[in-house]
């Protein structure tokens, strides 16, 4: 996710590989996402019980790439790369873990709106764009020997049988304190499990 102003794009990128919409500047506050203090938000990186499971949502824009380009994609499975703001890099990196859910959200779209459940199919490992000098999330700060970027597989578990506007969601109180909402330009956030369960309530009418 890019924290500057993007460069121009392509008109599709490959399903494999991913770009992302801006997210937060990265003057945005971000120690509040490293402690138990921090709330939900701060408690998804404490320790977890073996086999735990948390909960996350990713943004992207349908007409770079959609639900349905992650259900063309080889394995139904895709990088999460792009990603350039440092909040939303800690969530992907340091409190995704194999096996967490995640809703895949269609951004700055008509309606914006969560649309599908995906898995991590594989924890955050160096982001291979931010080495590539040709490609828009190229970062010279960033090597292969001190990566500062990362990413993460994302695998399609399943279409939401009705997709969960935002409107939606700002009109339902249980979810007045979601990042999504608190936090809304960061392109990677947590859901508690509370949210989890509204949302996917709300999904199934």
């Amino acid at each position: 996710m890019a924290n500057k102003k993007p460069a121009s794009r392509p008109a599709k990128k490959p399903a494999a590989t991913l770009r992302r919409a801006a997210a937060a500047p990265r003057t945005a506050t971000v120690s509040q996402f490293f402690t138990s203090k921090g709330g939900p938000w701060g408690k998804c990186f404490l320790p977890r019980a073996k086999g735990a499971r948390r909960f996350w949502l990713v943004k992207s824009e349908p007409l770079e790439f959609s639900w349905d380009d992650l259900l063309a994609s080889p394995g139904q499975t895709t990088r999460w790369d792009g990603v350039r703001n440092h909040a939303a890099r800690n969530f992907l990196r340091d409190g995704m873990k194999l096996g967490d859910l995640v809703f895949f959200y269609h951004s700055d779209a008509d309606p914006s709106a969560i649309v599908g459940v995906c898995e991590v199919a594989h924890e955050a490992y160096p982001d291979l764009t931010a080495f590539d000098p040709a490609h828009d999330g190229y970062d010279p700060d960033s090597t292969p020997a001190t990566p500062t970027w990362f990413v993460v597989d994302l695998r399609a578990v399943e279409a939401l049988p009705r997709p969960v506007t935002l409107a939606m969601i700002k009109r339902t109180k249980a979810l007045a304190q979601m990042a999504l909402l608190r936090v809304g330009r960061l392109s990677v956030t947590p859901v508690t499990s509370a949210e989890w369960k509204v949302i996917t309530a709300l999904a199934r009418g």
